[in-house]
């Protein structure tokens, strides 16, 4: 994706390839293609785990010039994609956000918000309300 889109964009990381897909594939079929959306699955040998340069890739897929959000399941995850965004460089890096919120709700409720042109504050904000 380049950055002519207005829309935030969503990356889905997960230990699994096929979770962080069907949780893409989910929020695909509710917002269309209005969104930009990407995931990352799985270490390099497509087995359980995450990859920097993966995540990387995927925000590069899903890059927004309006920002984008990122979804983790587990603490791993989030390592490795703070690594990646560190990989992105300025300025870029400093439009993605970490999303502090559940994986598949956060991931849904996000893409949502970023359909209706939201800010990448409002989308992060709206998907970590559903933080415990």
């Amino acid at each position: 994706m380049n950055g002519k889109t207005a829309n935030v964009g969503i990356v889905i990381v997960s230990h699994s390839p096929l979770v962080a897909r069907g949780i893409a594939d989910m929020v695909r079929q509710m917002v269309g293609d209005c969104v930009p959306l990407a995931w990352s699955g799985g270490n390099v040998h497509g087995d359980l785990g995450t990859d920097a340069g993966g995540i990387l890739r995927a925000i590069e897929a899903a890059w927004s010039d309006a920002g984008v959000a990122v979804f983790v399941d587990l603490g791993g995850a989030e390592t490795n994609s703070e690594m990646a965004i560190e990989m992105l460089g300025l300025p870029r890096a400093a439009l993605v956000s970490i999303c502090n919120a559940p994986l598949v709700e956060g991931a849904v409720i996000a893409a949502a918000e970023a359909s209706g042109g939201a800010s990448l504050a409002k989308v992060v904000a709206t998907a970590e309300e559903l933080s415990p």
